[in-house]
C-alpha cells in the first residue's frame, strides 16, 4: 500500500474572501486525481496549500502520519511532493541536461555517477536525447513540458501536482501529455490535475473533485461526476454531448 496526501477541511481568506472553505480532499499514490471546477472556484489555492507556497490557511496538510501544514515548497518536495506550475519552470539559460541535472544535485541519495545515469535514463525516456543541448528558451511548449516532468522525476516524487498542464500545447503534443501522466501513475506517482481543458483531463482521471465557489460540490468517479445535475448546470453546460 503506497502513501496518502489529504487536505481536511482547508479554509483560506484572502483580502477578507472566503476562497476555499473547508474543503477535504484525498490523493493516493498510483492514481490520477482531477480538481475541476469553474474560473474562481479556488482549485490554484488549494494547488497552492498542498505545495505549500500557501501556509496561512486554516485545516491540515497531512502525509501519512506526518504533519506537514506549516512546512514550505522545498521542504515538501523532499517529502516527495513536486509542485508543476502552469507557468514556465525551467532555466531558460540552461541546456535540457543543465536543467535535469539542477533537479538531480537536490536529490542527496544518488552519488554523481548515479545521477549521470539516471540523467541519461530521463533523456531517453522523454525522447529528449537529440535535444540535451538545445536550450530552455528555445523549446516549444511541448518540448518544455516534457523537460519538466523529467526534471520532477529527478526528485524522486510520491506525488506531482500538475496546475494546467495541458496550456499551450498543440493536439499531438497533448496527447504526449496524456501518455506521460499515464505513465507516471504505472510508477506508482499519485498524479493530482487541473486544467480548463475538460475533456482531455477527464479522460485520464480516475476521480473527480468538482469545486465550486470555494467548496466542493461533488466527488467521485468520472462517470458519476459528470452525470451530476449541478455539475452539469454550472459547469459542464453540452460540452460532453
Amino acid at each position: 500500500m503506497g502513501s496518502v496526501l489529504t487536505a481536511e477541511n482547508i479554509t483560506y481568506q484572502a483580502k477578507k474572501k472566503f476562497i476555499l472553505e473547508s474543503v477535504s480532499i484525498e490523493l493516493k499514490q498510483g492514481e490520477v486525481v482531477g480538481v475541476l471546477g469553474p474560473n474562481g472556484a479556488g482549485k490554484t489555492s488549494l494547488f497552492h496549500i498542498l505545495s505549500g507556497l500557501i501556509l496561512n490557511h486554516q485545516g491540515q496538510i497531512i502525509l501519512d502520519d506526518q504533519n506537514l501544514t506549516r512546512t514550505p515548497i522545498h521542504q515538501r518536495a523532499q517529502n516527495g511532493i513536486v509542485y508543476l506550475p502552469q507557468d514556465p519552470s525551467i532555466f531558460r539559460g540552461l541546456s535540457v541536461q543543465d536543467n535535469i541535472w539542477a533537479a538531480l544535485e537536490l536529490n542527496k541519495d544518488l552519488s554523481d555517477e548515479n545521477k549521470s545515469d539516471h540523467l541519461n535514463h530521463l533523456l531517453k525516456a522523454f525522447n529528449l536525447t537529440s535535444l540535451r543541448s538545445k536550450h530552455g528558451a528555445l523549446l516549444s511548449g511541448g518540448e518544455r513540458r516534457r523537460v519538466e516532468i523529467a526534471r520532477c522525476l529527478a526528485l524522486n516524487p510520491s506525488f506531482i501536482l500538475f496546475d494546467e498542464p495541458f496550456t499551450g500545447l498543440d493536439p499531438m503534443a497533448i496527447q504526449i501529455t496524456n501518455q506521460q501522466i499515464n505513465d507516471l501513475k504505472n510508477r506508482n506517482i499519485g498524479v493530482l490535475i487541473t486544467d480548463h481543458n475538460v475533456q482531455d483531463t477527464l479522460k485520464i482521471c480516475d476521480r473527480i473533485y468538482i469545486l465550486n465557489q470555494g467548496s466542493v460540490l461533488t466527488s467521485g468517479s468520472t462517470e458519476s461526476v459528470i452525470e451530476h445535475p449541478e455539475v452539469k448546470s454550472i459547469y459542464l453546460g453540452n460540452t460532453l454531448d
